[in-house]
């Protein structure tokens, strides 16, 4: 589970007594256009984390327990977020892919990015299947780039051996329409499973929904998309 890292400082600033402010010379943080005589301001750098969603914000846009095939159980050790603050954003992991993070309910490591300056998620599952769902968001165009690494994952990754049964995996991957601003749909089979395993990930501005599911016959393509759709209006609202 990660957990917030950014501490809030703050600096108290001690007044000057106003008989020395009004004879000050010194610079205040302003400067005087010559031209017009006019007093300056100096710009104000932009707030990075500046429109994005908070964790906090972020949990309330995953998917409710109705959007979930029955018989699937909310997993308390699964549900995190980053509450209310912001964390540092991390590097992109340089290199060739760990396939086997396409296994676990944060599968957008496998991009070599370790998440958002913001998330949430959870999962749902029982004895035989599970639905698991994350958002994270970036600062910048950081989302288009994951989603960008996303896709380069079907050709890095198409075999790989899986690491509870030592299976070979084969993994495929598409763009799919109509999911938000983008969205790229994995599958991944192997002789040895019972079911196949759909991710899909979808990009909403600068936050990227992703969706584990091994639910349903059809390798959990159905689950993961009414549940990825499901978020999606969230985050439009």
């Amino acid at each position: 589970m990660r957990l917030p890292s950014r501490a809030v400082m703050l600096i108290a600033v001690a007044a000057l007594p106003l008989a020395l402010t009004a004879c000050s010379t010194g610079s205040t943080g302003s400067t005087t256009d010559s031209g017009t005589g006019t007093s300056t301001q100096p710009a104000k750098a932009k707030d990075p984390d500046s429109g994005l969603l908070t964790g906090a914000r972020l949990k309330k846009a995953l998917a409710p327990a109705s959007a979930f095939p029955a018989g699937l159980a909310l997993e308390s050790d699964g549900s995190a977020d980053s509450g209310g603050q912001f964390l540092s954003p991390a590097d992109r992991k340089a290199g060739k892919p760990d396939c086997t993070r396409l296994e676990t309910t944060s599968w957008i490591q496998v991009s070599g990015y370790k998440g958002g300056v913001s998330f949430a998620q959870n999962g749902y599952a029982n004895k035989t299947a599970e639905v698991d769902q994350e958002i994270d968001a970036f600062q910048g165009a950081t989302a288009a780039a994951v989603m960008k690494a996303l896709r380069t994952v079907a050709d890095e990754c198409a075999t790989y051996t899986d690491t509870d049964a030592h299976a070979k995996v084969k993994l495929t991957g598409t763009a799919t329409a109509g999911l938000g601003d983008e969205a790229y749909m994995m599958t991944l089979t192997s002789g040895y499973w019972e079911n196949g395993t759909t991710l899909i990930a979808a990009r909403s501005g600068s936050s990227v929904v992703t969706v584990l599911s091994t639910a349903g016959a059809d390798n959990g393509a159905a689950s993961a998309r009414k549940v990825t759709t499901t978020i999606l209006s969230a985050l439009k609202k």
